[in-house]
């Protein structure tokens, strides 16, 4: 596996041409897709770059509240042992949400040995990178994710509501999807996260409001290096839920937040390069070339058994409703979004698959791993994809037969039974995010909730 770790000289020009960071706030991406670290003065910076940070190894396999999973072997079974965080390459960057003296840094998680932990998310991601060597093409990718901004105050009578424009005074409560108004009610926030995601160095390109109130999207740039693709989209969900801080309102990836209208997601566009740079997958014909077709094949071959990593939560599968711009079935088509997965329409050189599964609350890293994982597999078996779907993709998917799994432990079950799985992701890191997905399952449907009480107390 390539391993990349940060030159020492990289900490030394930042620290040099920023005496002002008095802080620096270290994190790492888990699987369950939370940062954790912990806050550092400047002076503890230099020593990760010269040997590493110590980190325990329960860290890696904590649920999503934060609580150890005995059954992931790495709590009691190893003694809790420590890891190294080492600094990634492009790592350290301001903080501007956290004030003008801080700085943060990413790192990645190695054994005492100095070896990639198979149980760091990144690692995971860079070992399927690796398996495209193969075939001597790179893979091409982008994260896009929408989010809702909502109210510290929830709404009457319980649930979440957009926050109040403090431009003009507006709450968001119709739809208004590519509204410019929905844009400018928020533009001191946008402002901010443009200024700020400069100074970080994330190539942020246009903002859009999505299909509900409060729903929003800010698009990041495609890069020939999609480990670097994934690390800018966990600093970029790090920027937006700091910057919505600042101004008073919160930013959530949840993949549901609200009942009755449009979850998030988190598209995922992919192509594949040629050691020239060019791209792979240009045709003339809009339905791209070979290559794409059976990456296409691959994506819907592995996509049950993915599913666990695409929707990784329990709210995640509210999301999956027919007309609804979610996905709901294994189909592709042309210029059309009633599919999963969809060929973009535009020039031959920009032909690209865009991977509509994934729930925005999804780790990018693991996202993107199986996504390349079932590219890989389509190349490999060179998979046909069939027929391209053609007009309304949730009716054809229903006179098909065609569905997904949309049941939380349906999909748990799935990961953990699939051999394919288990290779592209490594036999331990397979073990402990089943571990770990099994433990919130159970840990979620264990909790008395307030619509037990509603459904079922005066009535049962």
């Amino acid at each position: 596996m390539t391993a990349r770790i940060a030159d020492i000289a990289e900490c030394d020009a930042f620290l040099a041409a920023h005496p002002e960071v008095k802080f620096v706030q270290i994190f790492f991406t888990n699987q369950s897709g939370v940062p954790r670290g912990k806050n550092l003065l400047r002076h503890d910076v230099r020593p990760i770059y010269e040997y590493a940070r110590f980190l325990p190894g329960t860290m890696l396999a904590l649920d999503i509240t934060g609580e150890d999973v005995e059954e992931s072997g790495l709590v009691w079974t190893d003694g809790d042992a420590d890891r190294l965080g080492k600094p990634t390459p492009g790592g350290l960057t301001l903080a501007p949400w956290l004030g003008a003296d801080f700085a943060q840094l990413m790192l990645s998680v190695y054994e005492i040995d100095g070896s990639p932990c198979d149980v760091d998310p990144r690692h995971v991601l860079q070992s399927v990178i690796d398996r495209f060597k193969e075939f001597n093409l790179t893979p091409v990718v982008a994260c896009e994710m929408e989010f809702y901004l909502v109210d510290r105050e929830g709404r009457p009578g319980g649930g979440k509501q957009p926050p109040v424009s403090a431009v003009t005074g507006n709450r968001p409560w119709d739809i208004q999807v590519y509204g410019l108004r929905e844009l400018d009610d928020f533009e001191p926030f946008f402002r901010d996260v443009y200024a700020q995601g400069e100074a970080i160095g994330l190539p942020l390109e246009s903002a859009i409001s999505e299909y509900a109130p409060g729903q929003l999207e800010l698009g990041l740039r495609h890069r020939a290096d999609a480990l670097q693709a994934c690390d800018e989209a966990a600093k970029y969900k790090r920027l937006v839920k700091g910057v919505a801080v600042c101004h008073g309102f919160e930013a959530t990836f949840m993949a549901k937040p609200h009942s009755d209208i449009a979850g998030s997601g988190m598209h995922l566009h992919v192509s594949l390069a040629n050691p020239d740079g060019s791209n792979a997958f240009a045709s003339d014909d809009p339905q791209g070339s070979p290559l794409l077709k059976q990456a296409v094949g691959g994506m819907q071959a592995l996509l049950n058994e993915s599913m666990a990593v695409f929707a990784p939560n329990a709210n995640s599968y509210r999301r999956f409703r027919a007309n609804s711009y979610a996905p709901v079935a294994p189909t592709w088509g042309v210029n059309n979004r009633t599919v999963s997965f969809r060929v973009p329409a535009g020039p031959a050189k920009s032909r690209h698959i865009e991977h509509r599964i994934c729930g925005a609350d999804a780790n990018p890293y693991l996202a993107v791993a199986a996504m390349l994982a079932a590219i890989h597999w389509g190349l490999k078996q060179k998979l046909d994809p069939g027929a391209a779907v053609e007009g309304n993709g949730y009716a054809k998917a229903q006179e098909m037969g065609l569905t997904l799994p949309t049941n939380w432990q349906a999909a748990i079950d799935l990961f953990g039974q699939s051999a394919r799985m288990k290779d592209y992701f490594g036999t331990r890191f397979h073990h402990v995010y089943r571990s770990v997905k099994q433990a919130e399952y159970d840990r979620f449907n264990a909790r008395v909730t307030e619509l037990d009480y509603a459904w079922y107390l005066r009535n049962a």
